[in-house]
C-alpha cells in the first residue's frame, strides 16, 4: 500500500488551515471512490488531513461538536522510518524448529523472520544467513555423507530459540530516514526492527528499503510559501495547491493542480470545488468550512471577503447546514474564550505569519476579539512577549493586530523597528498601540502595505 498523500496547512494553523485540510481531504477521498483511484497494489489512493500546530479553540470546537477526529499533527515532511518499513513483518514463535523457519521464509519468500515469544512480543531476528550457515556448518565434515546428514536432520531439529539473533538495531517508526540509513549500514546486521511502546514488532527494515529515499506526497492549503510550510517541504512531491495569498516560492519538478483565487479564505476556494464536481456536502463539513469562511473574513466583514465568499457562505448556512450565518460565526468565535485570561504565547501565536522583505523578516500577528478592552488592560505583558519572539526569533519588528469584530477596527501593538509599519500607513506607534478603524483584514489591508 502506498503512502497516504497529505493535506496540510501552514506553520501556526489557524482555523482556514486547519478546517481546510480536514474538508479537502474528505472532498478527495470521495473523488477518489467515485473515480476508483488506485495505487501501485490495487489499494485506494487515501488523503489524510494534518496540522503543524495546536487546533484554534474554535477549530477544536466545530470538529468536536461534529464528531471529526482532529487531523494528526506532523512537525516535518521528510521520509521516515514507517515510510520505508515493511509493515506487519512475518513472525515465527521461539519455541519452533529450524525446519519451520526455513519453510516459512521459503513460502513467504523473505530473508527474515520476527521471533517472538507466546504473547508476540519481540524477540529477535532469524534469517536465511543463519541458517544456510548451519547448513554449511554441518556439511563442511570429512565423515561419511551419512554423518553429514545426521547433523543437518539434527540442525533442522534446533529450536529458533538457539540461534536467533537478539542484538538486532531497533528504530524509531516517526525517525528521520537519513538518520536510520546511517546506523543501519553502521550496524552488522542488514536488518533493523520497529517496535511499538507494548514490544510487539510492528515493521522491519532493511539495507534495499532505506535506498528508496521516498518522497511524501503533499497537498498545500492556504499557503504556498516555503518558510510557513513543513519543515521538509523541499523534500516532499507538492501534487497540489489551494490558496488565497499571494504567489510564494515553493517549486515542483512537474506541472500540478494549483487553485489561486483573491477571495476570502481558501475554504471558500474548497466549497467551489464540491460544488463544480457535484460532490454533496455533509452538515458536519459544512459546519467545518463555514467556520473557516467567517473567521477568514471576520463574519464577512472584512474587504477581502467577495460576492464569491458570500454566495458559499449563504449556500452552507441555508442549503447544507440550516442555520443563521451570523448567529454561528458568533458562536464561533466565542469559543476563543476569555481573552483576559488567555495565556499570552497562544494570544499572540496562535495566528501569527513570517514575512520576509529583502533582509527584512517580521512576525504579523492577528487575534480578533469581541472584548478589545480586556487585551489593552494586557498591552504590557502582550508587548514583553513581543520583544521575547525579536530576540528569540531575529525578527526585525513583530506586528499585532488586535481585531474588535464589533467596532470593525485593529488595535496595531508594535514591537522593533516601527518605523515601517508607521511609513506603510502613516501613523506613529512610537508611544503606544494605534487604533484602526477599518482595518479587519492582515492580508489585504496591512501585510500587502508593509510587503510593497
Amino acid at each position: 500500500m502506498d503512502l497516504p498523500t497529505i493535506i496540510v496547512g501552514h506553520r501556526n494553523p489557524d482555523n482556514d488551515a486547519i478546517s481546510s485540510a480536514v474538508a479537502y481531504a474528505y472532498f478527495k477521498n470521495e473523488m477518489v471512490k467515485r473515480n476508483n483511484e488506485v495505487d501501485e497494489d490495487g489499494d485506494p489512493v487515501r488523503y489524510v488531513p494534518a496540522r503543524l500546530g495546536p487546533m484554534p479553540p474554535e477549530t477544536q470546537w466545530v470538529l468536536e461538536r461534529n464528531g471529526i477526529e482532529p487531523p494528526m499533527v506532523i512537525s516535518h515532511v521528510y521520509p521516515r522510518v514507517s515510510d520505508v518499513m515493511t509493515r506487519n513483518p512475518f513472525t515465527i514463535n521461539e519455541n519452533a524448529h529450524l525446519l519451520e523457519a526455513g519453510r516459512a521464509l521459503h513460502q513467504h519468500n523473505v530473508r527474515s523472520l520476527v521471533v517472538v515469544d507466546d504473547e508476540g512480543k519481540y524477540k529477535g531476528l532469524v534469517t536465511t544467513r543463519m541458517i544456510a550457515e548451519r547448513y554449511i556448518t554441518a556439511a563442511d565434515r570429512q565423515d561419511d555423507n551419512l554423518a553429514v546428514a545426521n547433523d543437518l536432520i539434527a540442525s533442522l531439529s534446533e529450536k529458533v530459540a538457539e540461534i536467533y539473533e537478539p542484538d538486532v538495531l531497533k528504530l524509531d517508526k516517526n525517525q528521520l530516514l537519513k538518520e536510520a540509513v546511517e546506523d543501519l549500514m553502521s550496524h552488522s546486521l542488514r536488518e533493523a526492527v520497529v517496535l511499538d511502546d507494548n514490544g510487539v514488532c510492528i515493521g522491519i527494515v532493511t539495507r534495499s528499503d532505506v535506498a528508496k529515499q521516498p518522497k511524501r506526497k503533499v497537498v498545500l492549503v492556504d499557503h504556498n510559501e516555503s518558510r510557513q510550510a513543513a519543515p521538509g517541504i523541499e523534500s516532499a512531491d507538492v501534487v497540489e495547491i489551494i490558496d488565497h495569498h499571494r504567489i510564494g516560492d515553493i517549486s515542483t519538478t512537474h506541472p500540478i493542480r494549483f487553485f489561486n483565487f483573491p477571495v476570502g479564505s481558501t475554504a471558500t476556494i474548497i466549497t467551489q470545488q464540491f460544488r463544480t464536481n457535484n460532490v454533496e456536502i455533509p452538515k458536519s463539513i459544512g459546519e467545518v468550512l463555514l467556520s473557516a469562511i467567517l473567521t477568514d473574513t471576520v463574519v464577512l466583514k472584512s474587504p477581502t471577503a467577495r460576492p464569491i465568499d458570500h454566495e458559499q457562505v449563504r449556500y452552507l448556512s441555508e442549503e447544507v447546514i440550516g442555520c443563521d450565518y451570523m448567529e454561528f460565526g458568533l458562536q464561533v468565535f466565542q469559543c476563543r474564550g476569555d481573552d483576559a485570561n488567555m495565556p499570552v504565547n497562544q494570544l499572540v501565536g496562535a495566528d501569527a505569519k513570517e514575512f520576509q522583505v529583502g533582509d527584512v523578516s517580521l512576525l504579523i500577528a492577528q487575534h480578533e476579539t469581541v472584548a478589545l478592552k480586556s487585551l489593552l488592560d494586557r498591552e504590557d505583558e502582550i508587548r514583553d512577549h513581543m520583544k521575547q519572539l525579536i530576540q528569540d526569533k531575529g525578527y526585525d519588528f513583530v506586528l499585532l493586530m488586535l481585531t474588535d469584530i464589533l467596532a470593525e477596527g485593529s488595535q496595531f501593538v508594535v514591537e522593533g523597528n516601527h518605523r515601517h509599519v508607521d511609513k506603510s500607513f502613516g501613523i506613529d506607534t512610537t508611544n503606544g498601540s494605534v487604533w484602526m478603524p477599518g482595518i479587519l483584514s492582515r492580508k489585504k489591508q496591512v501585510a500587502s502595505r508593509i510587503l510593497e
